[in-house]
């Protein structure tokens, strides 16, 4: 089939080339223009179109896709799919009717659950066991179209964001490929959405990432891996921005305190106190248990262990030194 694809990241690069290698006609790539990134700003081109030059695919990236000059693109093009995957624009009707056989979209979650940027991220921070991909046709509503097909993965209990996006964006590729055919042969269907469980997948912002101690274990165990790698999951440390790139819930029993019962971990110590160092990490007190910092990255400073940290920077059990510079 004749197909355009519209996709931006890193996210819709299986996509493009597992279409591709399936044989059908990708007449155009289209994505957004080239940015400034990194610390020097230097005008970086998204991935997509890096995978697409590659391939050997023309490349458009316009500022806006519904303008009447893009329109008429698209129309001479003739495509019998237009395909999107992660592609940073809302498309207009009147783009959504061009192709003969219909608009799709790959969405990194398991519909019409966490609708939204950021599936990913959530699906993690709110403590879910699976998640998937579904594929749909484009409808005005954003992500509210028919259900195609859609495929579930479970959701490894210390998977970060990052490790799942590189999951679904490879089960992505391999719905796409599995969708496309059956729409040539006309057996696609179209299961309209029912209403969502949970709410919106809103984009996340660098402030989110701020990890809040007197939270449960498990929900603070759950964040750290959701806001990782972006925007991060952060605390402080003697004033200082402090990056938690690995920790875990600590589930085992703590020995008996003159505060509590054995088992009771909540009574060791109070949010944000530090309980133990060890090889393993640092223990971190929580609402209701702790939680394992097992990596960690100071500010301006590379990756590190959590004794490696703790080596180099001395924290002391039964102190509080995440506490914010404010506070």
């Amino acid at each position: 089939m004749r197909i355009v694809f519209m996709g931006t990241p890193d996210f819709a690069v299986p996509s493009l080339k597992k279409i591709n290698s399936g044989g059908h006609d990708i007449r155009l790539v289209v994505t957004q223009p080239d940015r400034p990134a990194g610390r020097g700003r230097k005008l970086t081109a998204p991935s997509v179109k890096l995978a697409a030059l590659d391939l050997g695919i023309p490349v458009e990236q316009p500022e806006t896709v519904n303008t009447d000059e893009f329109a008429a693109l698209l129309q001479s093009l003739a495509p019998d799919v237009l395909v999107v995957v992660a592609f940073g624009q809302i498309l207009k009707q009147r783009l959504l009717d061009i192709p003969s056989r219909g608009a799709i979209n790959a969405h990194a979650s398991l519909l019409p659950d966490y609708r939204g940027v950021a599936p990913i991220n959530w699906v993690i921070i709110n403590g879910e066991s699976e998640t998937g991909v579904t594929t749909m046709y484009m409808a005005r509503k954003v992500d509210a179209g028919e259900i195609i097909l859609s495929r579930s993965i479970p959701i490894g209990p210390d998977e970060t964001a990052g490790e799942l996006f590189e999951r679904l964006s490879d089960l992505s590729g391999d719905l796409l490929v599995e969708t496309l055919g059956l729409i040539e042969r006309g057996k696609a269907p179209g299961i309209p959405q029912g209403e969502p469980r949970v709410g919106y997948a809103r984009k996340l912002k660098k402030e989110d990432g701020e990890i809040d101690w007197a939270s449960d274990a498990r929900t603070v165990a759950d964040h750290i891996r959701g806001m990782t790698p972006w925007p991060g999951a952060y605390t402080w440390f003697r004033g200082k921005g402090l990056l938690v790139t690995r920790a875990r819930q600590v589930t085992e029993p703590r020995p008996a305190t003159p505060e509590g019962d054995a088992g009771e971990a909540s009574a060791a110590g109070k949010p944000g106190e530090i309980l133990s160092i060890s090889e393993a990490g640092i223990e971190v007190a929580t609402a209701d248990g702790s939680v394992l910092l097992t990596s960690v990255k100071p500010e301006g400073k590379r990756e590190m262990t959590g004794a490696e940290f703790a080596r180099g920077y001395r924290p002391e059990p039964g102190t509080c030194p995440f506490e914010r510079p404010d506070a």
